[in-house]
């Protein structure tokens, strides 16, 4: 069977179209609400976190680092995350109780998520990765 044509066919015409949007990634991406569900962020560009301790995280391959993080709890909905700090000596400025802003970050080390910005006291760069 061929699409309907013809002077009365505008409604199939639409509940088709409906239908098939949802084969759309973007569309699906979009509309399905898991921008709000999966993302810590809760959708949103940036977050505050208190840091809560400090930890290690090996890299992916082919690197074989220890990078030095810290585990924040978000403030806007209490879930825990990693977060990665970067440069050298950064790690000695957060302490336990400091709180830290960030933005989304990069693939460097397993489910990097976001990318800091600011201490309580110092400036600093830090990237939150999600707990699986």
């Amino acid at each position: 069977m061929g699409k309907p044509r013809g002077i009365r066919t505008a409604r199939k015409h639409v509940n088709h179209r409906r239908e098939q949007r949802w084969a759309d990634k973007e569309y699906k991406k979009a509309h399905m609400g898991t921008r709000w569900k999966a993302n810590p962020f809760g959708g949103a560009s940036h977050a505050k976190g208190i840091v809560l301790e400090k930890v290690g995280v090996e890299a992916k391959q082919p690197n074989s680092a220890i990078r030095k993080c810290v585990r924040v709890q978000l403030i806007k909905n209490g879930k825990k995350v990693t977060a990665f700090v970067p440069r050298d000596g950064c790690l000695n400025h957060i302490e336990e109780n400091d709180e830290i802003q960030g933005r989304q970050g990069s693939q460097r080390i397993p489910s990097s998520f976001i990318q800091g910005k600011e201490g309580t006291a110092t400036i600093i760069s830090v990237i939150y990765t999600c707990d699986k």
